[in-house]
């Protein structure tokens, strides 16, 4: 184990030797996973990288698991309690991969301590919750980004810079969804559980396309929403609809669900202005559609070397997929820490993060009241 994190950190970039960032991660289940080959495909790839991930401590409570994922992905040691993580000298940037239950005391106790933090979404189970973790982060004055990972998707960020350059012109609608089919089993049973998880399909799949309403159109005002659960005795939501106004005028459409049978990972928006549209679908990752004015949607393969990200991949046409949204994110990370800039705009915060969260409540509340809310932030 310890071969493998030490190539990590004694990698240099050109011109000397990168300073490793002792990394601690908290969880090795499917976002654990993800963010590891993150971390291990920049240290080579995103050359040079300005801090070089060295793979220190991973916390998991069961210890036969914890064990063999710190064996298969090249951390130094494991610990089985996260306060030894936290605790640890070597840990320099503290990785919030566990249930979202687990999202507000560890994450907050690494930043009081000194260290960097990354934590999953939904920040928090609820706006309250969400808001106390990024207070009480900012102020230790340590980097701290929340994982909306879809930021980091090329078409994505591509969009932004024509939005930016006012290619789409005036915004007027924004139509956004996100749609899996696995709501019906019992697999992942802590994201059914209203203490764990908070909310169901709203705060686990509905926050991406939240955010990316925020980050490519801009905030909120209020919204109209309904929430459904379909499976008896189930404690949240399976599937929400909600219209909501956008502090610019525009208008838009959120929608989220576990029960789209056929649907596997289908996120998807589009984006219609006074010049032109612009159109993305998760499962063609490297395609970006766009109108010009009215002359009918062609596609952009988001794959030229002047594109987003690609200064670090293959000649054009040769495309990436899901896990390299999480390269990005990453690389993004420690660039903010290495030279000490802003995380925002481009990576969430724990603002954006907490201000996600205010917009998941505003739904439930209307879905409860069944009048519209307004979107308030403290």
């Amino acid at each position: 184990m310890s071969d493998s994190g030490g190539f990590l950190s004694q990698a240099g970039a050109e011109g000397g030797e990168s300073k490793p960032i002792g990394i601690g991660l908290l969880g090795y289940a499917f976002m654990g996973k993800a963010h590891v080959n993150g971390y291990r495909t920049l240290s080579y790839m995103t050359w040079p990288s300005p801090l070089q991930p060295r793979l220190v401590s991973i916390a998991g409570r069961n210890e036969q698991a914890v064990s063999a994922a710190a064996t298969r992905f090249g951390f130094e040691r494991y610990v089985t309690d996260w306060r030894d993580l936290v605790a640890d000298p070597e840990v320099e940037l503290f990785d919030n991969s566990g249930p979202n239950n687990l999202h507000g005391e560890p994450t907050v106790a690494a930043a009081e301590a000194g260290k960097h933090v990354i934590c999953e979404k939904p920040l928090g189970r609820t706006a309250e919750e969400s808001y106390e973790i990024w207070q009480r982060v900012a102020k230790t004055g340590v980097k701290h980004m929340t994982a909306f990972n879809y930021r980091f998707v090329p078409a994505v960020r591509l969009a932004r810079e024509m939005i930016d350059a006012g290619e789409l012109g005036d915004i007027h609608h924004f139509r956004g969804r996100y749609l899996q089919e696995w709501g019906p089993t019992d697999a992942e049973a802590w994201r059914f559980d209203s203490q764990a998880a908070g909310s169901g399909a709203l705060g686990d799949l509905g926050a991406h396309v939240i955010d990316l309403s925020r980050y490519l159109v801009g905030e909120l005002d209020s919204v109209a929403a309904s929430t459904r659960t379909f499976q008896p005795g189930r404690e949240v939501d399976d599937a929400f609809e909600a219209v909501a106004d956008f502090e610019n005028g525009a208008v838009g459409t959120l929608e989220a669900t576990r029960f789209a049978a056929g649907r596997k990972n289908a996120l998807s928006w589009e984006i219609n202005g006074s010049k032109g549209s612009l159109a993305f679908d998760l499962e063609r990752l490297n395609e970006l559609q766009w109108s010009e004015g009215t002359s009918g949607f062609r596609t952009i393969l988001v794959s030229e070397a002047d594109h987003p990200f690609w200064q670090w991949w293959w000649p054009h046409g040769h495309v990436i997929g899901w896990e390299h949204t999480f390269v990005h994110e990453l690389r993004h990370l420690l660039d903010a820490i290495a030279d000490d800039t802003d995380v925002a705009p481009h990576g969430a915060t724990f603002e954006d993060g907490y201000r996600v969260a205010e917009v998941c409540d505003a739904i439930l509340r209307s879905a409860e009241s069944g009048q519209r809310e307004r979107i308030t932030y403290r």
